[in-house]
């Protein structure tokens, strides 16, 4: 296993616990930290997925008191929220519960983002969302670098989104519905935006590895970040789970799918595994891989 330190900014939970969770607990959020730690993980986002707005707002803030009491701030340097500003359209909603989307008023931004201050440092925005543009340029006043995704944005809805300054898409080939137009889509759109950085899921499942390797062509290794996306199935063997609010199957090959609503739930895979399968392919050097797996991640936090 190739590890050099990996950084990854979007974890939805490890071994048995759901950042999302309305029963998450101090003791659940210390122990998934130490064990994704142990797994090469050397830094990550806690990320919350569309829910309640009062109940995201109590999981980010609880995730920051035991962070902070346990010197883990090196490590969890804060939190990304994935939504609850994306698109209800089945298919664009992916495995998020529509009825807790919200458009991105300035209310809703407030009440999200407000109490957590600096905390949060990645947040995912629908491009086609109502009022988008003037909601990414009142979170990146607010210090927050805005990720595009979860949508059926047009071209120029993406555009819009970077001349306000989204900086970001999230997990580029997934989160959206599983027949697009062969020509006009939010994927192709995401991939001609220059300005914005695409994150992209390695895990062997979300994205096959011819088009790990165009995505890399068009985006190159500065503009591109790779994620795991995992979920709290993470590191359990195959079965039947909830997860995420979805029933989810685990297959044998590490697939975390919900069969009813024909999509992938997150990964069942760390960042370690998803660059162990971004190196098999054999498309980057090592020097390029610390680039995609640490290093641009790193420059959206701030940090070197």
């Amino acid at each position: 296993m190739i590890n050099h330190g990996w950084v990854d900014l979007q974890v939805n939970g490890h071994r048995g616990v759901d950042y999302s969770d309305p029963e998450l607990t101090r003791d659940m959020i210390l122990r998934s930290i130490e064990e994704l730690l142990a797994t090469g993980t050397a830094m990550f986002l806690p990320t919350i997925v569309t829910g309640d707005l009062r109940k995201n707002v109590r999981n980010a803030l609880m995730i920051r008191e035991v962070v902070e009491a346990n010197g883990l701030r090196d490590h969890v340097p804060g939190v990304h929220f994935e939504g609850p500003f994306i698109s209800p359209v089945p298919g664009a909603v992916g495995a998020h519960d529509p009825k807790y989307v919200v458009p991105p008023t300035a209310e809703n931004i407030a009440a999200l983002i407000d109490p957590c201050g600096d905390w949060v440092k990645i947040i995912t925005v629908a491009a086609d969302a109502d009022g988008a543009a003037e909601a990414i340029a009142a979170l990146k006043e607010r210090g927050v670098a805005v990720s595009v995704g979860h949508h059926m944005a047009t071209t120029a809805q993406v555009r819009s989104a970077a001349d306000a300054g989204a900086k970001l898409l999230t997990h580029l080939g997934n989160g959206c519905p599983n027949l697009l137009d062969r020509h006009r889509n939010p994927f192709y759109a995401g991939l001609a935006e220059d300005r914005l950085t695409a994150m992209i899921i390695t895990d062997g499942h979300h994205l096959p590895g011819e088009l790990i390797k165009i995505i890399l062509r068009v985006k190159g290794t500065d503009r591109l970040i790779v994620t795991s996306d995992a979920s709290s199935v993470t590191g359990f063997p195959p079965g039947d789970y909830s997860t995420l609010g979805n029933k989810a199957i685990l297959y044998p090959d590490g697939k975390l799918y919900n069969p009813d609503k024909q999509c992938l739930v997150g990964s069942a895979s760390t960042i370690s595994d998803c660059m162990n399968f971004l190196a098999s392919l054999d498309i980057l050097t090592d020097a390029e891989l610390k680039k995609v797996g640490r290093d641009n991640a790193l420059a959206v936090l701030g940090m070197k």
